[in-house]
């Protein structure tokens, strides 16, 4: 599966939130809602505070799904772990920017392998870190939280780098945000130039994940 291509706005819901002991039947869930990516967040309790999921449990998700498998490595040594993730099943696969000691390279090396591509920042982190090597990318990440936990707030300031990442990726690749996205601040980013939110604690924190779903596209259309 591929990332579907830039020009549609998709609501992506990160199973961060859901609940992992009816992981398949969450997936399911959401996909009756028509979306087409899943988020991952693969943390290794090393670069973020947060202990998540391995390939092995991707391996398994993978059986029951055809949507994208977006994979957020949150991870120390994305250039070590990323050909297992991929083997697992992973269609797109994020790093970040702060711990890749040779960004152009594994991004060559992403695409070799079958699988897009994508760099994400931190909300310390300034848009000139990923200035040279966004344009390279299939999906480029901006975090509105700091990375680790489900359920913090939207940092406006954070989300006001989707404009200059705009402006140096042109209208061609995606722009994902992740971080406190919900029906209040979706139009915000949506107005800045994402096209890709990541929505989980706004989704799997209802009991009807569809209605939450729709609700979200509803307040940016």
């Amino acid at each position: 599966m591929r990332l579907p291509k830039a020009g549609t706005i998709e609501v992506v819901p990160s199973v961060l939130s859901a609940d992992f002991a009816r992981l398949g039947d969450e997936i399911a869930q959401i996909t009756s809602a028509g979306v087409s990516m899943v988020h991952l967040d693969v943390m290794d309790g090393h670069f973020v505070p947060n202990i998540t999921i391995g390939p092995p449990v991707i391996k398994k998700i993978r059986k029951e799904s055809d949507l994208v498998f977006d994979a957020h490595l949150m991870i120390s040594e994305p250039a070590k772990y990323a050909e297992p993730f991929i083997e697992a099943g992973a269609d797109h696969i994020t790093f970040h920017i702060e711990v890749a000691e040779d960004p152009v390279g594994l991004i060559d090396k992403l695409h070799d392998l079958g699988c897009s591509a994508g760099i994400c920042l931190n909300p310390e982190t300034p848009v000139e870190a990923i200035a040279s090597v966004a344009p390279l990318c299939d999906m480029v990440l901006v975090m509105t939280v700091h990375p680790g936990f489900g359920g913090q707030a939207f940092m406006p300031e954070a989300a006001k780098k989707i404009v200059q990442v705009r402006e140096i990726v042109g209208p061609d690749i995606r722009i994902e945000v992740d971080g406190g996205i919900d029906t209040q601040t979706a139009p915000i980013v949506v107005s800045y130039g994402a096209d890709t939110l990541v929505a989980g604690n706004a989704i799997f924190s209802k009991t009807d994940r569809n209605a939450a779903i729709e609700a979200i596209r509803r307040s940016f259309s």
